[in-house]
């Protein structure tokens, strides 16, 4: 019995394989960017406060 060319034919597979890769790599990057933006954000306003706090000159 002879199968169909169609069943044997992987290289749609393979493309679907990467862009399923691709599209993994982009979420995580999506959420670690996201994850220390947020961290970075309190950061610098952490240091902003401290920086204006801290405004007077001494002779």
């Amino acid at each position: 019995m002879c199968k169909p060319r169609i069943f044997s034919d992987e290289s749609g597979a393979t493309a679907i394989e990467y862009g399923l890769i691709c599209a993994l790599i982009a979420i995580s990057a999506i959420v670690a960017l996201g994850a220390v933006g947020d961290e970075l954000s309190t950061t610098m306003s952490t240091v902003s406060t401290e920086m204006g706090a801290n405004n007077t000159v001494t002779p």
